[in-house]
Parts: C-alpha cells; sequence; structure tokens
C-alpha cells in the first residue's frame, strides 16, 4: 500500500525518477469522470529500489517500455522507463510521449494511471511538449472522452503551445458526430481563441446541430463572430438558421437575416427562398410568399418544385384549393413537372371536400405522367374521404390496393383497419391486422387501439378487453389509450363491473388514469346519479392530478343541467377558478338549461358575462336565444338576431329555422312563415323531419294549399335530398 510516509522516503533519493502510484487494474472511475482536471499526482521522480535497472542500457529500456506500454501494462513500462535514468538527461519528454502513445494504442487503458504519468510531468519534469499534448489529446479523442480532450486542449494553450487545426477540427468533428453541442461550442471558442475558423461542412453541421436543437439565438451569434472576425459565411451555412426562423413563426426575422446576409455580398440561393415561401405561408402572408416569386425572378434565381409545393400544401391546408390547383397549372406551364409529394397534397385535399370527379381528373394525370401511387397516395385519398364521411369508398380504394399487391405502409392500415371498424367489420379488421404481420408489416400502437375500440362500437367489450391480452404490443404493452377506449365505453354503458376490471387492470400494469379517463369516470357516476362522488373525483383531480381540463367541466355542467341541478352547475361554474376559463360551450350549456327553465333573468346575466371574457357567440349560442325570444313572442327580434348572426359569418342551422317557423305558426303569422321558408330553401338549408313534422301540423289548416309555392319548394328540396339526415 502507498503511504505519505513512502512517498517522502522515495522522493528523497539523489537521482529523482518516475513511478507511477498505480490503482488496482480491475478499477475504473465511472464515465463522466474528468480524470486529467482532478487526478491526483500518482507519479513522482523517485529513484528505482532494484540495482538491475542500472546495468540495461538506454535502447534495451527503451525497447522494454514500448513493449510493456503495448501491452497495457504501464507499471512495467514506468519501470523499464525509471531504468533510463542511468543515462544523463534521461529520460526525456519525448520518452514518455512514447510510453503514452505505445499505451493508448494498447486498448487496455487506465486514465487514472495515465493521468498520473502527466501531472508528474507537469510537477517534476520533464516538462511536457506539444507533442505530449497532441499524443494526449488524439488519445482521449479516439477513446471518446470528449471532456479530456477538451481540457487537455486548453492545458496546451496554458502551456504556450498552439493545438493543431486538424487536432482541433477533429475534436469539433467528434463533439457533433456524438451530438455533445456544449463540448462543440467550447472547441469552436477555443478554435477563435487561436484563430482558426471551421471549414464550411463543420459549421455548417454546428448550426445545423444548433438550430435543431432551437439554439437559433446561438446559431446567430456563432455567423456574427465569424463575420466579425473577417470569415465570410456561405450562404450554405446560413440557410439553417433561415429555415428554423420561418418554421417557428419568424418569417420577417429570416427576411431581414437575409437582406443582412446580402449587404454583405452573400446573395440567398432557392434554398432561402424557399424557406421563406414555407414561412410566410405557414403564416398565412399569402401576399408576402407570392412577392417572394417575384423576388426570385429579379435575382434571377429559379424556384422549384419544392417551392411550389410549400405554398400547395398552405393553400390545401387553408382550403384554398382553387388557388392551389392554379398553381399547380402554372408549375406545368413553366415547365417545372409536380411530383408525387404534390399530387398527393392536391388529392388529399380535394377528397376532404369532396370533390370526386377532380379527384379522378388529376389521377388521370398522374397516370399519363407515368408515377405510381405510392402509400401516402392511398393514405392521403383514404383519409380524405374519411373526413367527409365516404368511409365505404375508401374501404374500398384500399381494399382493391392490397388486393392488387400495392405495397402499403403502417399509415395507410391503419386507415384501413379505421374505415373497417367504422363500418362495423371489427372482426375483419382482425383478419386485415393478421394478414399484415404475415407480410412483414409491424402494427403499431395505433393500429391495435384501432381494432379495440371497433370491438367496443360494436358493444363486444368483454371481447375486446380479451383481445387486448392477445395483441403482442410492441414495447411496454398496451398504453393508456387502450384503457381508456375500454374504459369510456363501459362508462357510457354504466357497466360497472367492467369498470373496476379496467381500473384493476391499470393499477397492475403501473399505468395511472389520465384526464381522459378520469372525465368518463365523472360522466358515469353523474348518470347513474353519484354526483357526491364526481364532486370528490374533480376534488382529487384539482389535488393531486391529472389536471381537469374545461372538457371535464363541461361534461359536469351538461349532466347537472341534464338533471335540473341548475344551482349546483351555476356554483360550479362560479367556483371553478382553479385555473379553468369556461369556454362558449361552458356557457352554451347554461343558457340551454335556463331557457328551458324559463330562468330568463339569468340568461341575461350569462350573455354579459360571456361578453366581458370576451368569448364570440356560436350558431349554438344564437340558437339558444333565438329560442327564449320566440317563446316570449318576440318574432321580429329573432329574425333580427337571425340577420346578425350572418353579418357575422355564422350560416343559421335548420334548427334555428325551425324554432322560428313553429313560432310564427303558433301565432298564426303564416305569410311570415311563407317568406321564411321560401329563404331558408333558396339559401340552401335543407328541411328536416321537424321541418315536416312543423308543416303537417299546419296541414289540416290548409297552409300548403294557400301557398303552393312553398309545396313545390319543399317538393324539390325532398327530391334533392332523398337522404338527408338533418335533424332540428
Amino acid at each position: 500500500m502507498v503511504t505519505a510516509a513512502n512517498v517522502a522516503k522515495l522522493l528523497s533519493f539523489s537521482r529523482p525518477m518516475i513511478l507511477a502510484l498505480t490503482f488496482p487494474r480491475g478499477v475504473r472511475v465511472p464515465g463522466g469522470l474528468l480524470f486529467f482536471a482532478g487526478s491526483s499526482t500518482s507519479c513522482a521522480r523517485l529513484e528505482d529500489a532494484s540495482e538491475s535497472g542500472d546495468d540495461r542500457d538506454y535502447a534495451e529500456s527503451k525497447r522494454m517500455m514500448e513493449r510493456f506500454a503495448s501491452q497495457g501494462q504501464l507499471g512495467r513500462a514506468l519501470e523499464a522507463l525509471n531504468s533510463m535514468g542511468c543515462v544523463p538527461g534521461k529520460p526525456t519528454a519525448y520518452d514518455y510521449n512514447a510510453l503514452m502513445y505505445r499505451y493508448l494504442k494498447s486498448g487496455d487503458v487506465v486514465l487514472e494511471e495515465l493521468a498520473g504519468v502527466y501531472h508528474g510531468m507537469t510537477r517534476f519534469g520533464p516538462a511536457p511538449n506539444a507533442l505530449t499534448f497532441n499524443t494526449l489529446l488524439n488519445g482521449m479523442l479516439s477513446l471518446g472522452r470528449l471532456k479530456d480532450a477538451c481540457f487537455l486542449a486548453q492545458e496546451m494553450r496554458e502551456w504556450g503551445f498552439l493545438p493543431s487545426f486538424s487536432c482541433l477540427s477533429k475534436l469539433l468533428k467528434k463533439s457533433l458526430g456524438l451530438g455533445s453541442l456544449a463540448d462543440a461550442l467550447e472547441v469552436f471558442e477555443l478554435m477563435l481563441e487561436c484563430e482558426y475558423h471551421p471549414t464550411e461542412p463543420m459549421l455548417r453541421s454546428l448550426i445545423s446541430m444548433l438550430c435543431k436543437r432551437g439554439m437559433v439565438q446561438e446559431a446567430h451569434r456563432v455567423v456574427s463572430t465569424l463575420f466579425d472576425r473577417g470569415h465570410v459565411c456561405c450562404i450554405y451555412s446560413c440557410n439553417p438558421i433561415v429555415w428554423a426562423l420561418c418554421k417557428s413563426g419568424h418569417s420577417y426575422r429570416a427576411l431581414a437575416l437575409l437582406y443582412w446576409l446580402k449587404k454583405r455580398g452573400i446573395c440567398p440561393n432557392v434554398c432561402s427562398y424557399t424557406a421563406l415561401v414555407y414561412g410566410f405561408s405557414r403564416e398565412r402572408l399569402w401576399e408576402e410568399a407570392f412577392q417572394c416569386f417575384d423576388v426570385m425572378k429579379r435575382d434571377r434565381c429559379k424556384a422549384n418544385v419544392i417551392t411550389y409545393t410549400a405554398v400547395m400544401k398552405f393553400l390545401c391546408d387553408d382550403k384554398r384549393i382553387e388557388e392551389a390547383l392554379a398553381l399547380l397549372s402554372k408549375m406545368d406551364k413553366e415547365g417545372y413537372c409536380p411530383d408525387l409529394y404534390a399530387y398527393n397534397i392536391i388529392l388529399r385535399e380535394l377528397c376532404r371536400l369532396n370533390r370526386l370527379s377532380d379527384v379522378k381528373e388529376v389521377l388521370g394525370t398522374i397516370d399519363e405522367r407515368g408515377l405510381s401511387p405510392d402509400p401516402y397516395t392511398y393514405s392521403a385519398l383514404a383519409e380524405g374521404l374519411l373526413k367527409v364521411g365516404r368511409v365505404r369508398i375508401a374501404c374500398d380504394l384500399l381494399c382493391d390496393a392490397i388486393s392488387t399487391g400495392c405495397s402499403l405502409d403502417i399509415c395507410a392500415y391503419n386507415i384501413y383497419l379505421l374505415c373497417l371498424c367504422r363500418t362495423n367489420k371489427a372482426k375483419e379488421a382482425l383478419s386485415v391486422l393478421e394478414c399484415m404481420m404475415r407480410g412483414g408489416v409491424v402494427p403499431n400502437t395505433v393500429s391495435f387501439n384501432t381494432i379495440l375500440s371497433g370491438f367496443c362500437n360494436e358493444n363486444s367489450i368483454d371481447e375486446a378487453l380479451q383481445i387486448l391480452d392477445c395483441f403482442k404490443w410492441n414495447g411496454s404493452g398496451p398504453d393508456v389509450v387502450s384503457f381508456n377506449t375500454i374504459l369510456s365505453k363501459a362508462c357510457r354503458e354504466g357497466n360497472s363491473a367492467m369498470i373496476r376490471r379496467v381500473l384493476y387492470r391499470m393499477e397492475y400494469e403501473g399505468i395511472k388514469l389520465n384526464v381522459v379517463g378520469s372525465t368518463c369516470l365523472i360522466k358515469y357516476f353523474c348518470t347513474v346519479g353519484k354526483f357526491s362522488e364526481s364532486f370528490k373525483l374533480l376534488e382529487s383531480m384539482m389535488c393531486t392530478g391529472p389536471r381537469p381540463t374545461i372538457v371535464t367541466l363541461n361534461v359536469l355542467l351538461d349532466k347537472l343541467c341534464k338533471n335540473k341541478l341548475l344551482a349546483t352547475a351555476h356554483w360550479i361554474f362560479c367556483s371553478s377558478s382553479h385555473g379553468i376559463l369556461p369556454d362558449i360551450t361552458s356557457y352554451n350549456i347554461l343558457l340551454n338549461a335556463n331557457v328551458e327553465m324559463k330562468n330568463y333573468a339569468m340568461t341575461g346575466k350569462l350573455l354579459t358575462d360571456m361578453h366581458k371574457q370576451k368569448l364570440n357567440p356560436n350558431v349554438v349560442t344564437y340558437g339558444t336565444v333565438i329560442k327564449q325570444l320566440c317563446e316570449e313572442g318576440k318574432i321580429s327580434a329573432a329574425l333580427q338576431l337571425r340577420d346578425q348572426m350572418m353579418k357575422n359569418g355564422l350560416t343559421p342551422s335548420i334548427a334555428i329555422y325551425n324554432t322560428i317557423l313553429a313560432a310564427m305558426f303558433r301565432r298564426g303569422k303564416f305569410s311570415d312563415a311563407n317568406r321564411l321558408l321560401t329563404t331558408m330553401i333558396m339559401e340552401g338549408c335543407e328541411p328536416s323531419e321537424i321541418t315536416f313534422r312543423i308543416l303537417n301540423r299546419t296541414t289540416s289548416k290548409g297552409f300548403l294549399k294557400r301557398f303552393p309555392k312553398i309545396a313545390k319548394l319543399l317538393e324539390f328540396a325532398i327530391s334533392n335530398h332523398p337522404k338527408s339526415e338533418c335533424h332540428g
């Protein structure tokens, strides 16, 4: 055992030599500990007690030292090194460098021991030279010890040596490759201190990583610093900053950056302008987006397919399909052939708008261009059809694609499974899942949860729970959505036994209830009349989580109002200041309940409070107030309110028209009813079953005979909408 007394004794020899104070071979210091920055000296200039080393000549000692070091036996290598002490001026720093080089190459390095050798040199000599630092620096890089490498580079500077550009570049590259951004920035600063500038590819990687981590300001600082030092960054290094700004909603800042670069002689390229087009389109600044195209023409920078596609995507997201189609046509005329991705965006939106004839035309164009539909094409078509309720068409489309051997991805399969479950074919969806797996497509949690939802919707809740155990779940098994799917169905059915089974199973799996599951339970307690339990659960959510949302509040308000517990509902509404602000739905629930109870004074207070909260009334709000006005016989006021909502950009629903019609007929205002019916039908509002019930009650009074035009209009409306599913 090495003690302080032993060290003092060894240090008293007349010819000091180096002897490492080695650690047991099995000991390794945990990763992340900085050996070179904090290691204590583990070697000193000591004289070997053995007299045998004095007989060896320098060359033999050096060969032995190198052999032992190459074998990872640092202790014996140091003994051989110490034996050189019989030769005047030996061992030199170069001998130590050779030892460290061989030892680092051995592949069996104990960093504590190596650190001891280095610190021995710094304290007792021979002093480390530039090669010492370069050897250690390269060694730390090869071992992936970035922190130690950074320390050595700084230490090298303090000893008056300049780390080589090559060495610092390697360190920067390694830091970036391992994703160590803090180390990369430290190396960058050190390079600047040494008056080095990173290469363009390295600089691009650094800036890209900073932007991906959301450190756009830091990326901008890096570029500005280099410009201030006379280093001109190319546009390729600056484009990641432009893209990051545009993707985060700061397109004008990106524009300012490009102007700043342009003043310094760095001209934007097509990638820069595409980023601006993308950013302005994303922020719905269409005028600015299209002005970018004009600037590109002026700068003789040609737009490409990606530039046009960026605009088309956001036009479609904004439901401006005509402009997107015009842009697609413009691309074609200007010689840019749209790729399949551009067509897929258009197809998806056309399907969402139920424009199937246009879909057919675009598919014909794709075929003419020699493009083959890919999995995303099928996904885009099916998803769009699904959005507009064309479930069977979407289902048939994907079924045909699979039967003809088209290779679909998991996204397309998930849409197909959803289509099958929407058409009450959960068992068929389960068969498709098994075929999909046999074909090599790995299902994900969405696939399994879709099928669980299908079985629950078909009232096969017990079977859904059994299937949950049969699935080959990836990773950690079913998630909270899986259990919520079954729990929500059990709550709707009032199946207390199933609720308990699901909750026990969740506890066993270690899955906690989230706000969706808790809201389902609150709804269940209210449905079965256990309001006290729902209040307790709400209080628990407030105190310990999961924190309730506005949906939770609205579910409770709705149930209380439907059970005529208006006073309690108002108390919950007024005391919900625990961070949950009521929304327009909350007000609509209470407004409707108060109108039903003819508590008109309270509706006035609610409307005033809603105005103070700056909540804009929606169709439901207007419908509730119109209902109150009609019950009070204020039909003119109800009609004025209908006109007001139309001025505000809201289309009256058939329920609103039915409410006013019924009030008019009750008061014998047949001429007014005639005009209202004409307006309603001419504006494209389809009559519902309730509309015809209202009319049937007046048929005996000869209303339709007195107004034959209305009869013809109604007949026309019925013939054009025979399967209308509207309800008043």
